[in-house]
């Protein structure tokens, strides 16, 4: 059985902390990368995997 999560929202306080989790430990890539009036929202995912 093959199980994949395709999308998650996980609020942070720090989202700089939460990018270099996901980006520098588990190896993600980011994918988008967005401020708007103060909020700021990361997209990341494996690499070679665009759909997860």
């Amino acid at each position: 059985m093959e199980i994949s999560i395709h999308e998650t929202f996980l609020p942070h306080d720090d989202p700089e902390a939460a990018l270099r989790f996901y980006r520098d430990t588990l190896g993600f890539e980011v994918r988008n990368q967005v401020e708007y009036g103060g909020m700021h929202w990361i997209t990341v995912g494996p690499p070679g995997l665009p759909g997860t």
